[in-house]
């Protein structure tokens, strides 16, 4: 299967989220509760992986798994990664407005191909690093507003803390996925036997924070497994599926392709979300969008076409050869 096609679907699921979630709303507001939603899919990607896992064990080719707990203690360290990225991102609020924290969250692309070059020992390009430069440029311009708002005014007035936590925030998120990367091609393990090791301590740690939740409100609303499933419909369902298929899909990028390729997949996402919006929910587009996607899609270009598409290469002709003259040799005799 083609990396691209499988990027691709990764776009279309991961614009689609936003816009499910927004769908799933009643009233202005979730009549479930979301933090259950994370916890489902990772179940629901632990019983996929185990599924095909169990197919391959069952074939001609047993896959191969390696058990050593010394590779296998390495796996909670992403869901670690997370949790305190997920505890900066809260942090990083405190001191700046939503809209600047999605701003300077595009940081993470320039800090993924940092981490992705030092740990991965990728050598990338002068084009291709002006490639990951420009999608970042790019995804914020698009999320720019209008300068005589005042969310523009607020992008340069929040205390140097926010602006520390969201850069930290940016590298806990590109360290997380290069890590992935690297747990994911260290060895030739089968992916849905490193996938069900993933996604258990996924769960186990999407679980401990629903129990954590519960006890900052001293269960107000009652032990989390109560209200499980409490307020579902079929557009919640199709949430958390959504979310499981697109951690599937980002796992066998990380096995197969690269970061860089999930990067692109998730800006150009974002912007697909935009320009959908306009339609189902009367987003009224700006001049900041279009230049934004007009900027990533030239990123994208310049880092994924052949170079001889970017660069017009001097033509060089083959000289004609010189003629060689026979020489003949004759050996004196004695």
């Amino acid at each position: 299967m083609q990396w691209y096609f499988i990027a691709a679907l990764l776009t279309i699921l991961t614009s689609s989220q936003g816009i499910l979630t927004t769908l799933s709303q009643s009233n202005g507001g979730y009549s479930y509760d979301y933090a259950t939603v994370p916890f489902l899919a990772e179940i629901f990607k632990l019983v996929v992986s185990t599924f095909f896992l169990w197919r391959e064990c069952n074939s001609s080719s047993p896959p191969r798994m390696t058990t050593e707990w010394r590779t296998v203690r390495l796996f909670p360290i992403p869901s670690v990664i997370y949790l305190i990225h997920n505890n900066v991102q809260f942090s990083t609020l405190t001191y700046v407005d939503p809209s600047t924290y999605q701003i300077m969250g595009n940081l993470k692309i320039v800090t993924t191909g940092i981490l992705f070059r030092l740990f991965m020992r990728r050598r990338l390009s002068t084009l291709q690093w002006m490639a990951i430069v420009l999608l970042a440029v790019g995804t914020t311009t698009s999320q720019v507003k209008g300068c005589g708002e005042a969310s523009c005014d607020s992008l340069f007035s929040a205390p140097m803390q926010g602006y520390m936590l969201g850069l930290l925030s940016a590298c806990l998120s590109a360290l997380a996925g290069v890590y992935t990367e690297y747990l994911m091609k260290k060895n030739n393990d089968s992916l849905y036997w490193q996938n069900v090791q993933l996604y258990t301590f996924g769960s186990i740690f999407n679980m401990a924070r629903l129990l954590l939740d519960d006890f900052r409100v001293g269960f107000e609303n009652g032990p989390w497994w109560q209200r499980l499933l409490s307020g579902y419909t079929i557009t919640t369902w199709i949430v958390v599926l959504n979310l499981g298929s697109t951690g599937l899909l980002v796992s066998w990028l990380m096995k197969y392709a690269d970061n860089i390729v999930k990067v692109y997949s998730t800006s150009m996402a974002m912007l697909l979300t935009m320009v959908l919006s306009i339609f189902l929910f009367n987003f009224k587009p700006s001049v900041q969008l279009f230049l934004g996607i007009i900027i990533c899609v030239i990123s994208l270009h310049m880092y994924f076409a052949p170079v001889h598409m970017l660069v017009d290469l001097p033509v060089t002709s083959k000289r004609p050869t010189d003629t060689l003259k026979e020489v003949t040799v004759q050996q004196a005799g004695e």
